[in-house]
């Protein structure tokens, strides 16, 4: 039987091996775009930091809890920024 310490590790080297290996294979182009959907797409990270903030079992948990939820919150707004700015690019001049 393998300890579940080893068996996660294990889990993390490869999604970490797996993301390098994916993210080197997208064209220069396509990395403004594929980045603030990303960031877009982690809003559901906000809703995980904020039932840990709620639970208040202890209070470094309620602490870590705030702290995950303002920079998942600064990752969602900046991938929305960032997105917003991209297409501002491909939007016609007025007069």
């Amino acid at each position: 039987m393998i300890p579940a310490e080893i068996f996660l590790t294990f889990i993390l080297m490869l999604s970490i091996f797996l993301g390098f290996e994916l993210i080197n294979k997208v064209p220069a182009t396509l990395h403004t775009p594929l980045m603030s959907g990303a960031n877009a797409i982690s809003g559901i990270t906000v809703v995980g930091a904020i039932s840990l903030a709620g639970t208040g079992a202890h209070d470094i948990a309620n602490w870590l809890g705030a702290a995950a939820v303002a920079l998942a919150t600064i990752n969602v707004v900046g991938g929305y920024m960032v997105t917003d700015r991209m297409l501002a690019m491909f939007k016609k001049k007025g007069k």
